[in-house]
């Protein structure tokens, strides 16, 4: 007897779009106020082709928070804009300039713009009245984020304890909040870097042009690239030299490095990204490098 029906399978990346979407949906449906923290790097923007998806023909029903550390890449904020204006999403900008200058943190000349989001996104949060905010991390990335739920419980300061998380059994989510908490939401906890570049390729994504090659004037410190800006002023003995590099990641350009690469399209980045042993954040973040629990210390603190 003939076969009357096909074998349909989703491939890995379909299944990761509608893990993905699923938990959107999930969210707008159980929280009140939800958010999407947006960094204009390659994670979020996937998110928000993501929340797109999960949400069309109908507008992104909640608002994007970019949290402006004043040190961000000109070609990051640029994609920003050209994203929410396309989409039509309403954007909300939390200023860490505008934090120090109301009192709201404390510049004391040695705490990096990187870690001063913490108090500027946590009172963006409280004063917007936000119930769920999703962020772009991913369990690849890095030892504290790999421990960490899809549905992440913030106490009513804002802080993550690491071992009090709830249990996320058949993917069931528990939403359930105090007066005050809030939830932070990962969708593409389950995403590696692979994924995402070849998700970013299948769909024609646009990104920030540093993720491709290019010519920048650079120098070398703590074995990273960091650009030349005036941001960044020299320390005794780094010279700067034109190289040809690419970002991995993106950030507070004083901390975030480039590494070199001939990759200028998503296929070379593909290739290189495969033979890579080194994540992208350990490669080039210098704010996970204060320590072996850096990025767990800031989580547990209120950062993304």
């Amino acid at each position: 007897m003939s076969e009357t029906h096909a074998d349909y399978q989703l491939s890995q990346l379909d299944q990761l779009e509608a893990e993905s979407i699923h938990i959107f949906r999930e969210v707008a449906a159980e929280f009140e106020k939800p958010v999407l923290m947006f960094s204009g790097g390659k994670d979020s923007i996937v998110m928000l082709r993501l929340a797109e998806k999960a949400f069309y023909p109908a507008k992104i029903p909640f608002p994007v928070l970019q949290v402006d550390t004043g040190f961000d890449f000109p070609e990051v904020l640029e994609t920003r804009d050209n994203w929410v204006k396309r989409l039509g999403v309403r954007l909300i900008v939390a200023s860490v300039d505008e934090a120090i200058a109301n009192g709201v943190i404390v510049d004391d000349g040695k705490t990096s713009r990187n870690r001063m989001q913490i108090g500027t996104l946590l009172n963006a949060i409280e004063e917007e009245g936000f119930t769920a905010a999703f962020g772009g991390g991913r369990r690849d990335e890095e030892k504290a984020r790999a421990k960490e739920r899809v549905y992440s419980h913030r106490d009513e300061f804002g802080q993550w304890d690491p071992k009090n998380q709830r249990p996320e059994l058949w993917s069931l989510f528990n939403g359930r909040l105090h007066e005050g908490e809030h939830m932070r939401i990962f969708p593409i906890s389950n995403w590696t870097e692979l994924d995402i570049w070849h998700y970013i390729g299948r769909e024609g994504i646009e990104i920030p042009s540093i993720y491709f090659s290019h010519q920048r004037r650079v120098f070398e410190r703590d074995g990273m690239l960091l650009s030349e800006s005036e941001h960044n002023p020299l320390r005794s003995g780094e010279t700067v030299e034109e190289r040809t590099v690419r970002f991995r990641t993106v950030g507070d350009l004083t901390l975030t490095g480039c590494v070199e690469s001939e990759a200028d399209t998503i296929d070379k980045i593909i290739d290189e990204i495969a033979i890579a042993r080194v994540t992208e954040r350990g490669a080039t973040r210098g704010d996970d490098r204060f320590s072996e629990a850096a990025m767990e210390d800031r989580k547990k603190e209120g950062y993304f």
